[in-house]
């Protein structure tokens, strides 16, 4: 009993020792102040950032639109090309684009997400892994013209495949693939260990697991690498360029194997006659307001299909 007071008594003294002593934190003001500076800087500076890109932008929408104004109309969407401003449409022009997205949504989907698929659930770490996940994340950042020479060589060339549809798409297909590749690894990564573990201790072999449980939880995040793919995809200029994709075609394609012409295709060459003809610079620019309706109508389309699965899972 004793002891028990002796030992209270000694942290008694040990506390009311402790509070007599003087504990200060160094404070430096001007440090703090300095942070604080910094900051407010940092902020105001990508503010102003940001409202500058929006201004410049809402500036060239109205400047697009407002020279867009008495050429869009149903006889602009529905005539095809000519060398007469007034009587020029753009019919084979969306209908080429159109085509051209149908070839290259399969092709960068399919082997994307498999690339993905492989290199995050089945390839071994090593040595091999990592150089193909360099050379994947380097050839997102190659200029465009690039895949075009790459596609004028291989399917152009080799392949006999001319400017054909097909080859235009294949092209394409090759320049966004590195995109949804890094996007769909990104979001497989993203699922959480605990569902495969969960998965295979309820007795699923690997695919499985893959194709039930991984697959449905990383489809939002597949689908946003997939919806900015095409968004550059559908406004790229210079691979078809390279191709030599023609500027003048009155007919419309019926196959893949067909000549064709693109919306961007279109823009480019009416901007360039512009200095001839000046009735050019309205019809690029009733083109340029269709080309954006069609991407934001596909963006759109994701998007809903995107937060569908996001809710689910």
């Amino acid at each position: 009993m004793e002891s028990k007071e002796l030992n209270m008594e000694n942290n008694r003294t040990t506390f009311e020792n402790k509070k007599k002593l003087p504990y200060k934190v160094p404070i430096d003001s001007a440090k703090i102040h300095g942070r604080v500076r910094l900051s407010n800087f940092a902020k105001h500076l990508f503010s102003s950032s940001v409202l500058l890109a929006v201004v410049v932008l809402a500036f060239l929408l109205f400047q697009v639109i407002r020279d867009s104004i008495g050429w869009l109309d149903i006889d602009f969407l529905t005539k095809t090309l000519s060398i007469f401003p007034e009587k020029a449409g753009i019919k084979g022009a969306i209908m080429g684009t159109v085509w051209l997205m149908l070839i290259v949504i399969p092709v960068t989907m399919v082997l994307g997400v498999s690339t993905a698929i492989y290199l995050e659930e089945y390839a071994a770490p090593g040595a091999i892994k990592d150089f193909i996940n360099i050379n994947i994340s380097n050839l997102a950042s190659v200029p465009s013209v690039i895949f075009g020479l790459l596609g004028l060589t291989v399917f152009g060339r080799m392949m006999n495949l001319g400017g054909s549809l097909l080859a235009g798409g294949l092209t394409m297909s090759l320049l966004v693939l590195p995109i949804v590749v890094v996007s769909s690894q990104e979001a497989l990564k993203a699922v959480p260990g605990f569902l495969r573990e969960a998965s295979y201790a309820m007795g699923a072999d690997k695919w499985t697991t893959i194709s039930k449980v991984v697959l449905p939880v990383a489809i939002p995040g597949i689908l946003t690498g997939f919806i900015l793919s095409l968004s550059r995809a559908i406004g790229e200029t210079a691979p078809l360029v390279v191709l030599g994709i023609p500027t003048l075609i009155l007919k419309l394609p019926n196959s893949i194997l067909d000549d064709f012409t693109a919306l961007p295709i279109q823009i480019y060459y009416w901007t360039l006659d512009t200095v001839l003809t000046p009735e050019y610079a309205n019809l690029a620019a009733a083109t340029i307001v269709v080309l954006l309706a069609i991407l934001f109508l596909m963006n759109s389309v994701a998007i809903v299909i995107r937060n569908k699965f996001q809710k689910r899972f």
